[in-house]
């Protein structure tokens, strides 16, 4: 455990200082931080002055280094816009990204995992075929239109006269397609739980859950269908397996079979991808949050963009990468712990 410890840290290293050297790198095409910051009205003499003042006539290595090692102390700057320190910043709006990936996730693991097992147990039924065409069109989908549909159906509402209306069956058949919306498509609610620090959260009251329902959806409409397909190929593939036909020779019961012996093994690569894709999820949130209104760091970060906050950008940068490694280190612990015949390591048992 120590030594994989120890390079999972060094792993971490490498990839932060290699996500630093990028993230510093393209401060320089996202433009010239002393317009942002005093704008068109100072003169030259007094522009150089600054720039001096600043460290920004430095060479770029001894630039660099000053930057790694405020990162280093948890000082990435401040920013432009909001005028204090972004990791502050980010702080504010991460918990609000935070729960719409933890929404999204129990979406995708209460779904994925029963749909995925049914599809690998009776392959050839029709509501099988059914779920597989529906996980293939959702894979093709992009969540920004998903989203946009989500609102015009739930939120704002559809009136449909398909069927003929002079008929009792017609007008049933119209009003089970339509929709009243209703449902909450703006920003997070106004009744948020404070839990702690800057955590505010809406799972505790009922205006914060239903504005929840639809940004969760639509980012999990993303993430669900592959789930659904690798947990449907893995379990089809565990259940071709020797000791699967042996269990059954014993006598064992189906039920025994498929979800104590099957779905265990099932499991081991999913949490793999699993881990991996929780973290490409806070990437995804970026177009959630905008169609939505969401006021996490996927919004936060476009805003940085439109207003040339350097430094905020920078700071979106690194915090991501370090939620990627964090991750990922994390899933290997898992999956260690889970799969007793693979050591730490990386080597076979």
């Amino acid at each position: 455990m120590l030594a994989f410890l120890v390079q999972r840290i060094s792993q971490a290293v490498l990839v932060m200082f290699v996500i630093s050297v990028i993230a510093f790198a393209i401060q320089d095409g996202l433009g010239d931080p002393l317009q942002e910051m005093v704008g068109m009205s100072v003169s030259l003499e007094e522009r150089e002055a600054l720039r001096d003042e600043l460290g920004l006539n430095d060479s770029m290595v001894v630039q660099y280094l000053r930057f790694a090692g405020n990162a280093i102390q948890g000082d990435l700057g401040n920013s432009y816009f909001y005028g204090k320190p972004t990791l502050e910043v980010i702080s504010e709006h991460l918990p609000a990204t935070l729960e719409l990936v933890i929404g999204s996730s129990l979406i995708i693991m209460l779904l994925s995992v029963p749909i995925g097992v049914y599809a690998a147990i009776r392959p050839q039924t029709l509501l099988s075929k059914f779920f597989m065409g529906v996980s293939t069109v959702g894979i093709s989908i992009p969540v920004f239109l998903t989203a946009i549909v989500l609102i015009q159906i739930y939120s704002i509402g559809v009136t449909v006269e398909w069927f003929p209306v002079d008929t009792s069956w017609g007008q049933w058949l119209n009003g089970a397609v339509s929709t009243e919306g209703g449902l909450p498509s703006y920003g997070r609610g106004d009744e948020l739980t404070h839990l702690f620090g800057t955590w505010y959260s809406g799972f505790f009251s009922k205006s914060g859950l239903l504005h929840l329902v639809l940004p969760c959806v639509s980012l999990a409409s993303i993430m669900l269908p592959l789930f659904i397909r690798l947990i449907r190929a893995e379990m089809m593939e565990v259940l071709q397996s020797d000791y699967i036909r042996y269990a059954r020779a014993k006598g064992l019961s189906a039920v025994r079979i498929n979800f104590l012996h099957a779905l265990k093994n099932t499991m081991l690569p999913v949490i793999t991808v699993g881990g991996v894709q929780i973290g490409i999820m806070v990437a995804y949130t970026i177009l959630t949050e905008t169609v939505f209104q969401w006021p996490g760091v996927g919004l936060m970060f476009l805003e940085a963009i439109t207003r040339s906050d350097i430094p905020l950008i920078v700071a979106y940068l690194m915090v991501v990468g370090l939620i990627f490694v964090i991750t990922n280190t994390l899933v290997d612990l898992v999956y260690g712990l889970v799969n007793p015949t693979v050591k730490l390591t990386g080597k076979k048992a």
